[in-house]
Parts: structure tokens; C-alpha cells; sequence
């Protein structure tokens, strides 16, 4: 079992920042790999970044070189920053970890980009 709490969402203007973070219970060395989704209202969850456990990431395309995702182990801890956000980020985000074969989802944090 893992418990994910995400935190960090909040309103922003377009072109600001955010970092999210999710914190584990357990070690994140022990979790295979570990990533951001998001919803849209009245849209289907979409990845948005993950991190495996050798370090390696992907991006959804449209997050590409605007976000990043990393991890600290010291703090059981997996971040996602959020630069030259858009309305089009405005979602709730949820962070997700992926021991095999399951999946852990945390209860998702609220990101609106509006002026």
C-alpha cells in the first residue's frame, strides 16, 4: 500500500508558476515509478510527466520544456514545476505511483491558470 498526498495547486495568472508535490508513505525508492496526470473537466485523465526508477522522465508533448518532474528520497518526495503556464493547464492533478501490478492515487490538487 501507498498513501500519495498531493499539495501546491492554487490559482495563477497565465505565464506564472507552481510546483506541486506529492509525498509517499513509504520509501519512493521502493516504488517502481512515479507521475503527474490531470482533468480537465468534461475530459478523460492524461498523463502529464513520469519518473522511473533510474531516473528517466517523459512528457506529455503539450508540458514539454515547460515542466518538470523530480524526486527527492531524503523527503519521500516527487515535485512537478510548473512554468509559462496557460489556461489550458487549468485541471485537477493527481499524483500517481506504481508499485506492479498497482496503481496509487493520491486525492488530486486543484490548478487553475486564469486572469
Amino acid at each position: 500500500q501507498v498513501q500519495l498526498v498531493e499539495s501546491g495547486g492554487g490559482l495563477v495568472q497565465p505565464g506564472g508558476s507552481l510546483r506541486l508535490s506529492c509525498a509517499a508513505s513509504r520509501s519512493i525508492f521502493s516504488i517502481n515509478s512515479m507521475g503527474w496526470y490531470r482533468q480537465a473537466p468534461g475530459k478523460q485523465r492524461e498523463l502529464v510527466a513520469r519518473i522511473f526508477s533510474d531516473e528517466t522522465t517523459n512528457y506529455a508533448a503539450s508540458v514539454k520544456g515547460r515542466f518538470t518532474i523530480s524526486r527527492d528520497h531524503a523527503k519521500n518526495t516527487v515535485y512537478l514545476q510548473m512554468n509559462s503556464l496557460k489556461p489550458e493547464d487549468t485541471a485537477v492533478y493527481y499524483c500517481n505511483g506504481r508499485v506492479f501490478p498497482s496503481d496509487y492515487w493520491g486525492q488530486g490538487t486543484q490548478v487553475t491558470v486564469s486572469s
